[in-house]
């Protein structure tokens, strides 16, 4: 959320007036935060981390605007199917995973790596849709 929050002011104060809409995804697995992976054997060890178990996708979002400031957050659960070391690195080899949270697009070439998920699918895509639209049609959080 802080993250979230920081890029909607960032984008606000060079477009003050407009409503800026802003997120940031993490995925999150026993007591490690997962972001981008900064390489592709940080991206292999991530999948071999997801391998076979559970983890949540957390996104915060802000909705900032002149009579707007809101931030809050949608967390996902997600279980990935066992994962072979080969199939690791053929996805890897993709390149897909260099610009995702926890180093899968569920979206994408990982789509069949998950056995089950709980919760906003468009989460996990990196924005919740239904629960962006629900805030800025509900108004209830304007300023003043």
């Amino acid at each position: 959320m802080r993250l979230a929050r920081a890029k909607a002011f960032d984008v606000f104060a060079r477009r003050p007036g407009s409503l800026v809409l802003a997120a940031d995804t993490v995925v999150a697995v026993d007591d490690r935060i997962l972001g981008k992976p900064k390489s592709p054997a940080e991206a292999e060890k991530m999948l071999e981390l997801l391998s076979g178990r559970a983890h949540r996708v957390v996104t915060g979002v802000c909705l900032l605007g002149p009579d707007r400031d809101e931030t809050f957050h949608v967390s996902t659960e997600v279980v990935f199917r066992p994962l072979g070391a080969e199939e690791i690195r053929a996805y890897v080899k993709t390149g897909e995973p260099m610009d995702k949270a926890g180093a899968y697009a569920i979206q994408g070439g990982a789509a069949g790596f998950v056995r089950e998920i709980h919760g906003s699918y468009t989460n996990v895509v990196g924005l919740p849709l239904a629960e962006c639209l629900e805030r800025l049609r509900s108004g209830a959080h304007r300023r003043g």
